[in-house]
């Protein structure tokens, strides 16, 4: 039937109103839109599940990012139906693939290791269509796979070229995220004029309401994986301001971005680094604070990791710059264990502390300076350490879970 109208013209219909004295509820059409008959129909028969279903796990990093979250991403995300990712494409998440790693900017770090998984880009991601667009190529993502909401904020050009004075002062990546959020804030009295992921034509095959699809998900008891991008010391609001980024990178943050309610939250991971690092500070500017910065010669020195190696592989995934290193900061892990509450810790670069730990497949084939290093940690968080990450490979990942 194309209308209420037509409806009436069926006998069975017309009688309807007689079902009322037996009806498990009763519905006035005249006092509720199409959208509320549904809603409330939708509650009678049970389709939103119960109220607390805990299906999500939240990961997100505990230092000044780069501590590995993508690689922890894709290793967990068989055991997800959904796959969700906030931020913007100021952050590279790299992830081991043979011959060449490959790094995510917009879709989750999954996207390729569980072919299978829904994707979401919720309604506070940031977006370069022109990355997007072509992380969807290349991971062949088709459009019933991926959602993006329809709310997400497009980056303008006029976004990219604003932040050159960050570049220079700061170390910004320069991708736009920042200029683009604060014309998302001005609304009205943004200049140019802000541009959703619903205006974007490129992108309206893949548009969707993300709290319609959570939702779908949470009724169908789908397990979901939220992934953070950057760390929680560069948060806007808990990071030392101005060092900071144009978001709250914390597990709340990445919860409203989202569009997730706490309570329907499982586990929070909190990635940290055995040596945390901050972008190279640009000539004549500052990065930010980093306490008992040390040089990679060091670190090569205790590790016996080839010094050409650590070289390579401590460039930041976004724009290649070099970063610097420092001593593990209990202060700080303490802080972001206070900021994100993590149910358990995941450790990275555990080679840093000796390259033996390479060749470890079980937690007690660690050196024993890593093994007291865990356990401190896990005193100082109150959480355990759950995934250790002993070099960049899928096998090399060392999982103690108990869940």
């Amino acid at each position: 039937m194309a209308s209420y109208e037509e409806a009436r013209v069926n006998p069975t219909e017309q009688a309807v109103d007689e079902l009322k004295e037996i009806a498990d509820i009763v519905v006035d059409t005249h006092r509720s839109t199409a959208d509320q008959v549904v809603v409330r129909v939708a509650a009678r028969l049970g389709l939103y599940g119960k109220s607390h279903d805990r299906l999500v796990d939240v990961l997100v990093g505990g230092q000044y990012g780069s501590e590995g979250k993508g690689q922890i991403a894709a290793y967990l995300a068989p055991e997800y139906d959904v796959l969700v990712r906030v931020g913007g494409p100021n952050a590279g998440h790299t992830v081991y693939e043979e011959p060449v790693p490959f790094t995510f900017h917009q879709l989750p770090s999954g996207s390729r290791r569980n072919s299978a998984a829904q994707i979401v880009l919720g309604p506070g991601t940031v977006l370069s269509v022109e990355r997007v667009v072509r992380e969807i190529a290349t991971c062949e993502v088709s459009a019933d796979r991926l959602s993006i909401d329809p709310q997400a904020m497009i980056i303008e050009e006029l976004d990219r070229s604003s932040e050159i004075q960050l570049v220079d002062s700061i170390g910004s990546t320069g991708q736009g995220v920042g200029a683009a959020t604060v014309r998302k804030i001005l609304r009205t009295g943004a200049e140019p004029a802000v541009r959703l992921a619903k205006d974007e034509a490129r992108l309206k095959d893949y548009l969707r309401e993300t709290r319609v699809v959570l939702d779908d998900a949470f009724a169908r008891d789908r397990r979901i994986l939220l992934e953070g991008t950057q760390g929680s010391g560069l948060s806007l609001h808990h990071g030392n301001y101005p060092f900071v980024t144009s978001r709250d990178t914390t597990v709340s943050g990445c919860l409203a971005e989202a569009g997730v309610a706490p309570s329907r939250v499982r586990r929070t991971l909190l990635v940290c680094r055995t040596y945390p690092i901050r972008v190279e500070s640009p000539s004549g500017g500052d990065s930010g604070p980093l306490t008992n910065e040390i040089t990679l010669r060091a670190v090569a020195k205790r590790s016996r990791i080839p010094l050409a190696e650590l070289k390579k592989t401590e460039r930041t995934s976004t724009t290649g710059r070099k970063r610097r290193i420092a001593e593990f900061d209990w202060s700080l892990l303490r802080r972001a264990v206070s900021l994100n509450g993590p149910t358990d810790v995941v450790l990275t670069f555990a080679d840093y502390l000796g390259i033996e730990n390479r060749r470890a497949r079980r937690f007690e084939q660690l050196s024993e300076e890593t093994i007291q290093f865990v356990e401190e940690i896990e005193r100082v968080a109150v959480a355990p350490v759950s995934l250790i990450a002993t070099r960049f490979n899928f096998r090399s990942i060392i999982d103690r879970r108990k869940w």
